[in-house]
C-alpha cells in the first residue's frame, strides 16, 4: 500500500477555517508549494495540460498524462495529493482503471466532473446526466483497493450552466451513492454555507477573484483551489525576465530574476546523492 494514501483526513481543515491551496504544474513546482506548507498538493488538468503541453484545457490530456504528472509530484513531495481525473476517463464499467492507477501512482483523492465538454471555451456548455454521473461515482467507489483513497464528486453546474438548484440536485444525488467529499464549482461562500446546511460533507471550492479576503470562505469551503496560480506568476515573471535578457541587459539586472544557485540545488537532492556516493564508492569509484 503507497504510504500517500489516507493521509488527506489528516491533512484537511477542523477549526472551520478554509484552506487556500495554489495549484502545482509540475514535480518542482509542488516542492516549491510544500517547502511553504500549504499542507496539500493540488494537481489539475488545466495547469498540466499547459506546462507539460503548451494546450489548452479542453478534454485534451489523457489518463496516462494526468498520471505521469500526478505521480511525478506524489514522489517529489511527502504532503498529501489531490488530482484532477477530469471525467474519469471512461463510462462507470470501465472506470476502475483510472481509480486504480492514482492509487498505484501514490495520489491520496481525486475528483471526477460531470462536465461534458468546452471547458474554458464559449462554446455551449453541457453536463453528462446525473444518471450517467451517479454511475460513475459509483463505480468508482467500488474500484477503490483502500477505503482511504478519497473520490471527490465535481459538479459543474453553477460554473458551466449558472444553475444553482441543478448543483443542489446533483449533490444530493451524490450523497446518495456515498459520497461524502463536494466540489461545487462556481459556487459562492454564501452558496457553499447553504449547501453544507443541505448535504453535509467535506467542501472543495475554486478561488474567485471577487473573494479578495481568504476569511470570506470560513465556515463555507475546506479547500479552496486556486488551479492556474503558480502556473501564471512563472509565465508573467519568466516572459520578464527572458525579455531582460532578450534586451541585452546586464547580468546584474539579470540576477535580480534568479534564485540562489545553493538555494535551487538544495531541494533537488545534490546533496543526497554526494553523500550516496561517497558511502558506496570504493577505490574512488561510484
Amino acid at each position: 500500500m503507497n504510504r500517500k494514501l489516507g493521509t488527506l483526513a489528516a491533512a484537511l481543515p477542523r477549526d472551520g477555517k478554509a484552506r487556500i491551496i495554489p495549484g502545482a504544474y509540475d514535480a518542482l513546482s509542488a516542492k516549491l508549494i510544500e517547502e511553504e506548507n500549504f499542507g496539500l498538493i493540488y494537481v489539475g488538468s488545466y495547469a498540466a495540460a499547459a506546462a507539460s503541453y503548451a494546450l489548452p484545457d479542453v478534454g485534451v490530456l489523457t489518463l496516462d498524462d494526468m498520471i505521469r504528472v500526478s505521480g511525478a509530484v506524489v514522489q517529489s513531495v511527502s504532503s498529501p495529493v489531490v488530482a484532477d481525473a477530469e471525467g474519469g476517463f471512461f463510462g462507470a464499467p470501465n472506470i476502475w482503471r483510472t481509480v486504480q492507477a492514482f492509487e498505484r501512482a501514490g495520489v491520496a483523492a481525486i475528483h471526477i466532473e460531470d462536465h461534458a465538454g468546452g471547458k474554458h471555451t464559449n462554446l455551449p456548455q453541457r453536463l453528462i446526466s446525473l444518471d450517467a454521473m451517479t454511475g460513475k461515482l459509483a463505480a468508482s467507489l467500488d474500484a477503490r483497493q483502500n477505503p482511504d483513497f478519497t473520490i471527490i464528486a465535481r459538479t459543474d453546474a453553477i460554473w458551466a450552466m449558472g444553475d444553482y438548484e441543478e448543483a443542489r440536485r446533483r449533490l444530493l444525488a451524490f450523497s446518495r451513492v456515498g459520497i461524502e467529499h463536494f466540489f461545487p464549482t462556481g459556487a459562492t461562500p454564501e452558496m457553499l454555507r447553504q449547501m453544507r446546511r443541505e448535504v453535509p460533507g467535506c467542501y472543495y471550492a475554486i478561488a474567485h477573484d471577487e473573494v479578495t479576503s481568504p476569511a470570506q470562505w470560513d465556515g463555507a469551503a475546506d479547500v479552496v483551489i486556486d488551479y492556474g496560480f503558480c502556473l501564471r506568476v512563472v509565465s508573467r515573471n519568466l516572459k520578464a525576465a527572458l525579455a531582460d535578457m532578450r534586451s541585452g541587459a546586464d547580468s546584474r539586472r539579470l540576477l535580480g530574476h534568479l534564485e540562489d544557485v545553493a538555494a535551487f540545488e538544495a531541494r533537488l537532492g545534490y546533496k543526497n546523492f554526494t553523500d550516496r556516493a561517497l558511502r558506496y564508492a570504493k577505490n574512488g569509484e561510484y
